[in-house]
């Protein structure tokens, strides 16, 4: 679709910040090995070998990541059982990934004798993250007398993270939890940084509070069994990272995508390393998403808008969200803010790791529902829409109210053309 297309010439890299507007300074692409190093190290024993990238808070709350595989089980249980404070533990998972992984995770938990683990199986799918079902979780904290001492454990993809992390959030005002992510979609992206919610039938993640774990632990060995499908889509917050602040990742992307979607451990395990030192610097910066956090969000406003607007479950997040970049590609070129090579070469590592770029003839999305669906996006403030878009050299973007919406418009209107929601 890209090659359809004009640009006009490149913008300068900032939109005047009386306009409500964001630029992000990207992170220096000659420095990343010392810049890893500076929140990040690596500890090893005879059974594993795994990092710690540490998510630097204020008020004491800062918290590690652990990201590794092969862990024994006594060296798993302690680093978890480590951040568990009370003595009760809710370990919650879906019906997918509980027969591969439950039975580990809450004998890890047990380790020792002091804990008393009490699990639960949710339903899986983006069309079960709702009231209803986070609704499940709290009425088995109460019936099982869980006080303010005890720990949420959160063991699945990014549907899971985000709904025990808010039942944690509110139950009693707040409890503890783990992030045990399972997903490339869940370590890199959702697990870290504290956002929890649910969606409402008129938005996504429109119910939520910001609520941080205790730690995140991320063992790459449980991607053995992630189905290809999933692994493309959390592949899509990876190349994110890369677009809006760190190109010389994005470089690395474009020369190991295909290791990554064969699974090479060493591949995968660095993306995703690299990945959670992006995140957790930007929530460093802006924990509350006041500004620069916005800007993990791109290609968001549009992918939200196509999850709901298609019907949650029907696109995996990542998808919708790689449709979604692909669609902040082209406004961003249409108004001249990025140049045709750059647009290029987000389509091609898109199509690289077998993510979506169009979306299909058979799509209910029109120019219409886009539109309704983006007018209560997250980002809008004092009724002003605001997107992220790419500004500038390959690693730049801004969080801006000061766009051209005719381009807006007209990226939706081309993107929608051929779609069954489109009127005659």
């Amino acid at each position: 679709m890209w090659s359809q297309r004009c640009w006009l010439t490149s913008a300068a890299l900032l939109v005047s910040a009386a306009t409500c507007s964001f630029a992000f300074v990207p992170m220096a692409s000659s420095s990343s090995s010392s810049r890893a190093t500076s929140f990040s190290k690596r500890q090893s024993s005879p059974a594993s070998d795994y990092d710690i990238v540490k998510v630097d808070l204020s008020d004491g709350r800062d918290y590690p990541i652990y990201i590794g595989a092969g862990y024994s089980d006594e060296e798993a249980s302690t680093l978890l059982r480590s951040h568990v404070g009370g003595n009760k533990v809710l370990l919650v998972t879906n019906d997918r990934i509980s027969p591969m992984y439950l039975e580990k995770y809450e004998a890890l938990l047990k380790e020792g004798g002091d804990k008393e683990v009490i699990t639960l199986v949710l339903p899986d799918g983006e069309e079960n993250k709702n009231m209803e079902v986070l609704g499940m979780i709290l009425d088995k904290a109460l019936e099982c007398a869980f006080d303010r001492k005890a720990t949420f454990v959160a063991l699945g993809g990014g549907v899971i993270g985000d709904m025990v992390g808010f039942a944690a959030a509110i139950y009693q005002r707040g409890v503890n939890f783990i992030q045990i992510p399972t997903t490339v979609m869940a370590m890199v992206d959702s697990s870290v940084g504290g956002k929890t919610g649910v969606n409402h039938p008129l938005g996504k993640n429109m119910v939520g509070a910001f609520h941080q774990p205790e730690c995140v632990f991320i063992d790459t060995d449980t991607l053995e069994t992630l189905p290809d499908r999933e692994l493309q889509s959390g592949i899509s917050e990876i190349i994110k990272y890369g677009l809006i602040r760190d190109a010389e990742f994005f470089v690395w992307q474009e020369e190991n995508m295909s290791k990554m979607l064969s699974r090479d451990p060493a591949t995968l395990r660095f993306a995703i390393k690299r990945s959670c030192e992006n995140k957790a610097a930007v929530v460093k910066d802006d924990e509350k998403e006041a500004g620069v956090r916005a800007t993990l969000n791109l290609g968001h406003t549009f992918g939200h808008a196509i999850e709901n607007g298609s019907g949650y479950g029907t696109w995996l997040h990542g998808e919708a969200v790689a449709i979604g970049t692909a669609m902040a590609a082209t406004m961003s070129g249409e108004m001249g803010w990025i140049d045709a090579p750059l647009v290029k070469r987000i389509y091609d590592i898109m199509e690289l790791a077998k993510l979506p770029v169009d979306l299909p003839v058979d799509s209910p999305m029109d120019k219409e529902l886009f539109l309704k669906l983006m007018s209560v996006d997250k980002k809008v403030a004092n009724g002003q829409l605001r997107l992220i878009l790419l500004k500038g050299e390959l690693g730049n973007c801004v969080f801006t109210g000061d766009f051209d919406e005719d381009a807006m418009v007209k990226t939706i209107d081309e993107f929608v053309a051929e779609c069954a929601g489109q009127p005659a």
